[in-house]
């Protein structure tokens, strides 16, 4: 979370409920990432009456990727098996979690949200945008070579231990194509659940995303380095 006072208190509460529901250990671990509003005060003022919360916090906004390499640190040492990424604007629907287990319980090594296929798609999101990221996502998917029709999708779980052995370093949003990049080389099983992302609501802060040729780039550079089968390590160098 980052500056997400209008939507923080009704993200836990509806994940934890989700949670609260499966016969398995689960936790809601929030990386609250150096926010200047009220997103702290309200994490701090609803866990007592939330169990399966755990809050992390950055003093300082260190960006998406410190925050997601937070968070599985702390997945990591809480023993868990998984971690399930989720954006805390709720863009995405909590109820789609149970589908995610349904996937662990069959071993998938990487399971992925996707609007673009199985019934999966996208409400209120403008057009120019659907159509860069289908665009976009369809050139991912050839160049990377993984069963994935929505690679650019945060909406995702990966096991623990194959996330313990990447040494990801990007600080923004590209993360989620560094991490893909990684599963190219380390992952085995791969499975989808179909999804139906919504935009950000009225009084939340609007979205940090822009397009850009930069942004383009730093999304695409990892399909392209796994394309020509460039490993990881020897495509990007080692994490500082």
């Amino acid at each position: 979370m980052f500056n997400e006072e209008a939507a923080a208190e009704r993200c836990v509460v509806e994940v934890c409920r989700e949670l609260g529901r499966l016969p398995y250990r689960s936790r809601l671990i929030v990386v609250d990432d150096g926010s200047g509003d009220g997103t702290a005060a309200i994490l701090h003022r609803i866990a007592p009456a939330q169990p399966l919360l755990q809050v992390v916090t950055h003093l300082v906004n260190r960006g998406y990727g410190a925050a997601l390499r937070t968070g599985v640190a702390a997945a990591h040492e809480g023993r868990f098996d998984y971690v399930l990424f989720m954006d805390s604007d709720l863009t995405n629907s909590p109820a789609d979690v149970p589908g995610f287990v349904a996937e662990m319980e069959r071993g998938a090594d990487v399971i992925k949200a996707t609007r673009y296929s199985g019934g999966g798609g996208v409400n209120g999101v403008p057009f120019s945008r659907r159509i860069i990221s289908a665009v976009g996502n369809r050139i991912a998917r050839v160049l990377l070579g993984v069963p994935i029709h929505d690679c650019t999708n945060g909406f995702r779980a990966v096991k623990v231990p194959l996330l313990k052995q990447m040494a990801l370093r990007e600080p923004r949003f590209p993360i989620i194509m560094e991490e893909l990049y990684w599963c190219r080389f380390l992952a085995r099983t791969y499975a989808e659940v179909p999804v139906v992302l919504t935009t950000r609501q009225a009084d939340q802060r609007p979205t940090a995303f822009v397009y850009r040729p930069s942004v383009f780039w730093s999304y695409l550079k990892y399909p392209l380095f796994a394309f020509l089968r460039r490993p990881p390590t020897a495509s990007i160098g080692r994490r500082p």
